[in-house]
């Protein structure tokens, strides 16, 4: 016959846990677990100032009736770097190249509006600046 001292299911048990990466985990039937996740990393001020120029020249940019297919490309690999940027907190040694490129490309083949080509120039410079 089972005795009075038998383990109920709150009473006994493990877990192990072998590797874990994020996530909570809550045991026993009063357990609770909260998890406060954050997606990106904050820029350093170079990226932040590149970021910032990234944004302005994207605005400056015609719009998605008036573009061009040369801005439409800028456009992408503007969106891209702010993508990285926003996600790592940094934009790869490869992509600024790119981006480079890209804007350099942009500016030679536009008799783009001043307020463009001055955010194009922001962007050159801080590229610059991180590639160095």
């Amino acid at each position: 016959m089972p005795s009075d001292e038998q383990n109920t299911p709150e009473q006994s048990g493990s877990v192990s846990i072998g590797s874990m990466s994020g996530g909570s985990i809550a045991t026993g039937s009063h357990g609770t677990a909260t998890s406060y996740n954050t997606t990106g990393s904050e820029p350093d001020p170079r990226h932040a100032e590149l970021l910032a120029a990234i944004r302005e020249l994207r605005e400056a940019l015609p719009s998605a009736g008036d573009r061009s297919e040369v801005d439409a490309v800028l456009d992408g690999e503007l969106a891209d770097a702010e993508a990285e940027i926003v996600g790592a907190g940094t934009a790869g040694t490869a992509r600024l190249t790119r981006l480079l490129g890209g804007v350099r490309g942009w500016l030679g083949s536009q008799a783009a509006a001043v307020g463009a080509v001055a955010s194009a120039t922001a962007v050159v410079q801080g590229i610059a600046q991180l590639l160095a």
